[in-house]
């Protein structure tokens, strides 16, 4: 049995719509980094950059996986016809999402040298962690929406209002405070997309009347999803432990600079959570029907998607790359080795990303012992280089390089590792790889190399859409099944 074509069209149409979404959020981060590269400067960034780490880390863990966990509840509460509405059950989510996040908010509170573990705290920072429910609601909330297929509200709040909102607060707040004028846009940005994300969830699923908390489902929902808040909290950590790891060894300047580089390189990733509101849904759904085989082409057809995307990307930004950060500010471009390192990551990670989004329905223990290890394999290694290239008097720029070097590694082994064991559980092969990707890349960096020879005006305005048209025609010319088309034949009858 194969996946019904109906599977892809949804995924298809998801993606469609996220991407889209994607798109928005590029053009509206890009003012952001502008803006905090600069007039608050590398220092500034970079002592915003750990507190948001542990902020955001907080946040996540705050919804207990109800980001994917969520659907599956909703799923088994479709399937029997019995328990608690959907209503009810969401409303329990964001009841458990609130519990945790005052903790959270409580601990980080009393303890703020844990968000800024190289500078001295002042002004408002003792107060950022207030704003971890506001985030954790907004992702329970649109959970429950995309559960429903309305992956637009996600793209409203997560493309276009958070986005902008940071971008425009941190503009105006440079007027008024240059020391808490990031922490301010942040919160700004977070608060925003909760309300973006409150109103169509409210017409949604409507106000909880008749709902009242009760410990006995709230435990059950909680301890249900604690593989997969390890799952999330693993992942999430992959990409920004190397922050953690440089706001500790090195001064806020260094991390700042890594930081811009991370926050380039990470574009490509948010193509993957473009489609994570969709799949998570769409696997759910065709795991509760028993169709394996279904969930195995799901897997392969997105993987693929996103690993082309990302692969255009990652061109497009490490070939010409001192010219991609010097947009930020010239101070930021001996962030270029990481920034390419990262998006040669994005690119690895895919494969075990999407495989992932299975794995924690079908394997959750296993999926976060793999996690678990991979993210030790990554710290270790990520110390260990830094510490060699010190010893060897290498410069900083190339030691703080070390931490990216180290996540590509072990998102590298993640992929191969996670991909191999959902084939196995599945009984077919989840592999996106094609052989026409690596054509498409060289005949990408062949015409990329030569425009890096002109001046920097030419080679971002006109290199940069050559990288791009050369890579994309190879892809399409030999690389495109009629599956693949999908995700394009709708966009042209809509």
């Amino acid at each position: 049995m194969t996946a019904a074509p109906a599977d892809i069209d949804a995924l298809a149409r998801g993606g469609r719509t996220n991407i889209a979404g994607f798109a928005l959020r590029l053009l509206a981060r890009i003012p952001f980094l502008f803006i905090a590269g600069r007039l608050y400067g590398p220092a500034l960034v970079g002592r915003f950059a750990i507190a948001v780490v542990v902020v955001e880390l907080a946040a996540l863990l705050a919804t207990l996986g109800l980001k994917r966990g969520l659907a599956q509840a909703l799923s088994a509460g479709a399937m029997d016809g019995k328990g608690r509405p959907a209503a009810w059950i969401v409303w329990d989510a964001l009841a458990v999402a609130f519990v945790v996040s005052v903790v959270a908010t409580a601990i980080l509170s009393t303890f703020p040298q844990v968000m800024y573990p190289n500078s001295a705290i002042g002004g408002l920072d003792r107060w950022l962690p207030c704003i971890i429910v506001a985030s954790a609601w907004s992702d329970v909330s649109l959970a429950a929406l995309a559960y429903r297929r309305d992956v637009q509200a996600t793209v409203n709040a997560r493309a276009i209002v958070e986005p902008w909102t940071i971008s425009i607060a941190a503009w105006l707040f440079s007027f008024a405070t240059i020391k808490d004028g990031l922490v301010l846009s942040y919160v700004a940005s977070m608060v925003a997309a909760l309300v973006a994300s409150l109103v169509p969830f409210v017409r949604a699923y409507g106000l909880p009347r008749g709902w009242t908390p009760q410990l006995g489902p709230l435990y059950r929902l909680a301890s249900a999803n604690a593989p997969l808040a390890g799952a999330d909290a693993l992942e999430w950590g992959s990409r920004n432990v190397d922050r953690f790891i440089l706001g500790v060894l090195f001064a806020p300047k260094i991390v700042g600079i890594y930081y811009m580089a991370q926050q380039v390189a990470s574009l490509p990733q948010k193509l993957k959570t473009s489609f994570d509101p969709i799949l998570g849904p769409v696997v759910t759904e065709a795991l509760a029907r028993g169709d394996r085989a279904a969930v195995a082409n799901q897997v392969r057809q997105v993987a693929f998607w996103i690993i082309a995307a990302q692969g255009c990307l990652a061109l497009m930004g490490s070939i010409p790359g001192p010219a991609v950060m010097g947009i930020v500010g010239p101070q930021f471009v001996a962030g270029t080795a990481a920034m390419a390192f990262l998006l040669v990551a994005e690119v690895l990670a895919s494969t075990g990303a999407v495989s992932e989004t299975a794995l924690v329905y079908i394997a959750r223990h296993r999926n976060l012992a793999i996690s678990a290890a991979m993210l030790v394999v990554q710290v270790g290694l990520g110390v260990a280089l830094i510490l060699a290239m010190r010893r060897l008097g290498w410069p900083v720029t190339w030691q703080a390089a070390g931490p990216a070097v180290a996540l590509m590694t072990s998102v590298a082994l993640t992929s191969i590792i996670k991909a191999g064991v959902l084939g196995r559980l599945l009984g077919t092969s989840v592999s996106p790889l094609r052989w026409a990707l690596v054509g498409a890349v060289a005949a990408a960096l062949a015409i990329g190399g030569t425009f890096t020879l002109l001046p920097t005006w030419a080679e971002l305005l006109i290199g940069e859409p050559a990288i791009a048209a050369t890579y994309l025609f190879v892809l399409w010319r030999f690389a495109f099944e009629p599956a693949d088309r999908a995700l394009f034949a709708g966009a042209a009858r809509q």
